[in-house]
């Protein structure tokens, strides 16, 4: 099932990160403890990562009616943390 979740990711003095958008329920809590990558995104040198946690996430809703619309219209906005799963590299 979809749902609707809001991602703060901290990054210390240097802010947060901030996102809205749509994610299948059991893939979010997969990605619970991943490693995430954004890079240099909060200036040069910034190199943002870390493990993704629980208290990242807010489940906003996972009413159909509601997740569709959302969809529909486009309304997601900031960063989606699927987008920015840190690859393993090979050895």
């Amino acid at each position: 099932m979809e749902a609707i979740y809001k991602m703060r990711f901290d990054c210390g003095r240097m802010g947060s990160l901030k996102g809205i958008f749509v994610a299948d329920t059991e893939e979010m809590k997969k990605l619970i403890g991943t490693e995430i990558y954004f890079g240099e995104v909060l200036g040069k040198h910034s190199e943002i990562e870390g493990p993704l946690d629980e208290a990242d996430i807010e489940l906003v809703t996972n009413e159909a009616d509601v997740v569709e619309i959302f969809k529909k219209y486009e309304l997601q906005s900031g960063y989606n943390p699927f987008d920015y799963i840190r690859e393993e590299e090979d050895n």
